[in-house]
C-alpha cells in the first residue's frame, strides 16, 4: 500500500522532473519516490565514507613511505658528513685555494652527474633498497 504526499517544488525544478520522467518513460512519482529513496538510503553515505577512507588509506601509504625515504636521506647523509670529518685532515694554508678550486669543479661535477640521474629517473633509495641484504628489509618494513 501506498500513500499519498502533496509536496512543492520550485518552477524550474518540476520542468526538470518532467524531462526525466518522459525521457525514462516513467511516471514522476516514480521518479521522486526513487530520488527519495536514494536520498535516504544509507548505502550512499556508507560508499561515499568507503571511498573516503579508501583515499586517506592511499594518502597515509603515501605518506610513509616519504617518511621513509627522508630517513634514509638523513642517514645517509649524517653517515656521510661523520665519515668525511673524520677522515678528511685539515689543509695548510698555501693548499687553501687548490683545495677551493678542486672543490668547485667537484661540485659542478656532482650536480651534472645529479642532473643526469634525476633526468633518468634513478633513484637513490630504490637502488639502496635492492642492495640491502633481505633481513634488514624485513627489519625497515616492520619498523613504524
Amino acid at each position: 500500500m501506498k500513500a499519498r504526499l502533496n509536496c512543492y517544488f520550485d518552477a524550474g525544478l518540476i520542468k526538470r522532473l518532467d524531462e526525466l520522467a518522459a525521457r525514462k518513460g516513467l511516471s514522476k512519482s516514480t521518479v521522486v519516490e526513487a530520488a527519495v529513496a536514494s536520498f535516504l538510503s544509507p548505502d550512499a553515505a556508507d560508499q561515499r565514507e568507503a571511498a573516503i577512507t579508501r583515499r586517506l588509506d592511499k594518502i597515509t601509504r603515501s605518506i610513509e613511505r616519504l617518511e621513509r625515504d627522508v630517513s634514509i636521506g638523513n642517514e645517509a647523509l649524517a653517515l656521510f658528513v661523520r665519515f668525511w670529518l673524520t677522515v678528511t685532515p685539515p689543509l695548510p694554508d698555501s693548499a687553501q685555494a687548490a683545495a677551493q678550486a678542486k672543490g668547485r669543479e667537484r661540485y659542478e661535477g656532482f650536480v651534472e652527474a645529479l642532473g643526469k640521474r634525476l633526468a633518468k629517473g634513478q633513484n637513490f633509495v630504490r637502488e639502496v633498497s635492492e642492495e640491502l641484504p633481505a633481513s634488514v628489509q624485513r627489519v625497515n618494513a616492520s619498523a613504524p
